[in-house]
């Protein structure tokens, strides 16, 4: 693994009732979207999607019989629903104890950008038997996405890197300049309508299909600021939601990747700490500030003479952008800054990081991203800003601050949603989160009143369930009993466990 002026009054369009509870505020009233009374006339607009019979079948000849997928219809723009129709690819495995079924779990892997139809096939070998009986799982990949329509903006393997260093500054404008005219052109009529607030309309729309009163979800990353966005627009149709790695929703989208510059020196003076503590090792320095110059040191020396890693050159800032996650987990940091400082000696020229690598495609990602929120439209402001989080944040400031095609993308149709509510939600958190920090995930706390949050004390990796005994308890109880803890509950962290790479979490902005 790994961005106005408002439409219309929405309570006289058809968005304003897609079934019972499928409603949407007005676009000129709040953002936190608190739902309105149906019309009429919306709901005949609408029965089209809400009333469609799903044709199910076996997803492939490689997956159990039992994984059954199926095509959702629904509007592209939900103001116009008789306007043109997108696909949603949706998955289903029905639980195999009927009599003790609760209802549908829908899930997301994360991103923006990563698809969701296999996650059921995961969360079946990851649940226990108590959890796995009270639901059918239910995954897609949101609009956009994958194997529903998806979008393409037709952009180059040069131009699949979002985040860059401020010493390509002038490039970098070019590039976020050329992206964005790129989707504008490939996909102008559809990118304005992929957004979290859509996806989470298109869930409630398979929820009134699937014939359920309510749905309860899993997210990850990504995926929990789509489940924050459903418990705001349908409040009432929100079950049993687990938000696993919180974003904070009042930093979507170009705050959140910003905070990544503090978080990372914070993560980095850590690792100096730890890495001195075991100098016997590791052979980086018995000090912190012995350890901190042998990393810098490395960047000095592959600016002078970039590092191979997995046939490409890697200047010093490619090193940073490499090892800006590793260094939230202190051991695995440790072990790769020993391979590049050997790598930069020359014991080691064909360096290889022996891990997977996403689809590299940010079409979908940058949709998101810019469709949800409004971005500063100058880019003299990334220049300062990059300038400023450079001195102040070595190690990432510069990549968190730097210009994103948002910049120039048409400003979204929508306003970004407050979120703000009682819906009784369970959050669980790793302390050392390279993606979405500790802070974030206590600032979603903060404004999901009715939630509960699980920290794992010195937890790292971004991802928890599955590799927490305690923070797993705590979700699969509340799966399959509805009841969330008494209180807040810290857990200690479980020694070298980690959630390994696969479609948890998915490829995208934030993982």
């Amino acid at each position: 693994m790994q961005r106005r002026p408002l439409v219309p009054l929405l309570a006289v369009s058809v968005m304003a009732a897609l079934a019972p509870g499928l409603a949407a505020a007005p676009a000129a009233a709040s953002p936190s979207a608190r739902s309105t009374a149906p019309t009429s006339t919306a709901t005949d607009a609408l029965r089209p999607y809400t009333q469609q019979k799903l044709a199910w079948e076996r997803c492939g000849t490689d997956t159990p019989a039992a994984f059954q997928c199926a095509t959702l219809k629904v509007p592209l723009d939900y103001r116009h629903p008789r306007g043109k129709k997108i696909d949603v690819a949706i998955s289903r495995l029905r639980t195999s104890a009927p009599g003790e079924r609760h209802g549908v779990l829908l899930s997301n892997p994360g991103g923006p950008g990563g698809p969701g139809l296999d996650l059921p096939l995961e969360l079946d070998q990851q649940l226990p038997r108590e959890v796995r009986d009270r639901y059918d799982l239910i995954g897609f990949d949101p609009r956009g996405i994958g194997r529903s329509t998806p979008v393409r903006c037709g952009l180059s393997a040069e131009d699949n890197t979002l985040l860059r260093p401020l010493r390509t500054f002038e490039k970098n404008v070019v590039w976020a300049k050329g992206v964005a005219d790129k989707c504008r052109t490939k996909a102008g009529g559809t990118i304005a309508h992929i957004t979290t607030r859509n996806t989470a309309r298109d869930m409630d729309v398979l929820r009134a299909v699937l014939g359920e009163r309510k749905i309860s979800y899993y997210g990850v990353s990504y995926g929990t600021a789509l489940g924050a966005v459903y418990t705001q627009m349908f409040p009432k149709r929100a079950d049993r939601f687990v938000l696993d790695s919180a974003v904070d929703p009042k930093r979507l989208w170009r705050e959140m990747v910003r905070i990544w510059g503090p978080e990372a020196e914070r993560a980095f003076q850590r690792w100096t700490k730890w890495t001195a503590a075991h100098d016997a090792t590791y052979r980086l320095g018995d000090t912190p500030a012995a350890v901190s110059k042998s990393f810098w040191d490395v960047v000095a020396r592959a600016d002078r003479d970039p590092i191979v890693v997995e046939g490409e050159p890697l200047d010093g800032a490619g090193v940073r952008d490499l090892l800006r996650r590793e260094f939230f987990t202190v051991r695995e940091a440790a072990e790769r800054v020993v391979s590049l400082k050997d790598a930069a000696g020359g014991s080691a020229r064909g360096l290889d990081l022996a891990e997977p690598s996403p689809d590299p495609d940010i079409s979908a990602t940058v949709t998101v991203v810019c469709g949800d929120a409004s971005f500063p439209r100058d880019p003299e402001i990334y220049r300062r800003d990059s300038i400023r989080d450079a001195a102040k944040y070595p190690l990432y400031g510069d990549f968190a601050a730097g210009i994103l095609p948002c910049a120039f993308w048409d400003k979204p149709v929508e306003p970004t949603t407050e979120v703000n509510n009682k819906v009784p939600t369970l959050i669980v958190q790793n302390e050392w989160d390279s993606q979405t920090p500790l802070l974030t995930g206590q600032a979603m706390h903060r404004q999901l009143k009715g939630s509960r949050m699980v920290t794992v004390d010195e937890g790292e990796g971004h991802g928890v369930y599955g590799t927490n005994p305690c923070a797993d308890s705590a979700a699969n109880s509340y799966l399959a009993t509805g009841k969330l803890p008494a209180s807040d509950t810290t857990c200690r962290a479980t020694p070298g466990k980690r959630r390994v790479a696969s479609t948890l979490p998915a490829p995208g902005l934030l993982s």
